[in-house]
């Protein structure tokens, strides 16, 4: 049994709510161009689409409303955004070398999330009634 173990609960709310609300940002600067402005040259699809969906699910996962859904959506969005915009362009799977470190980590954290559940501090266990 490790140290943290008795606090795994809220460690897990906590990456839960700091991964949602650091991609919340890639959707902000992508639909509005807010924090340095969009992608020059992306296309719309990657403005629209995936500035979407980063917007809304980092939103839902951040705040625990049907985290499970959103996470699984944002981790097929990122897995997308690995292949197609660093492991494709750039010949190269290794993520340290195609620049796609964050896709990655995003791809499998969002992965975990939909796996996991909203947990405790979320909209989703206020509504069932749940108590932490």
């Amino acid at each position: 049994m490790g140290f943290l173990t008795p606090h795994t609960a809220r460690i897990y709310a906590l990456l839960r709510f700091v991964t949602g609300f650091m991609f919340m940002f890639h959707g902000l600067q992508k639909v509005f161009g807010m924090f340095g402005g969009t992608p020059p040259g992306a296309p719309p699809f990657i403005i629209y689409g995936a500035g979407l969906i980063e917007l809304v699910g980092g939103i839902l996962v951040m705040i625990g409303l049907f985290a499970g859904p959103a996470a699984f959506i944002s981790s097929g969005t990122m897995a997308f955004a690995f292949f197609m915009g660093h492991a494709i362009p750039k010949s190269h799977i290794l993520p340290i070398v195609n620049g796609g470190e964050l896709a990655a980590l995003y791809c499998f954290v969002f992965l975990y999330i939909a796996a996991h559940g909203s947990g405790i501090w979320s909209v989703d266990a206020a509504r069932r009634g749940a108590r932490p």
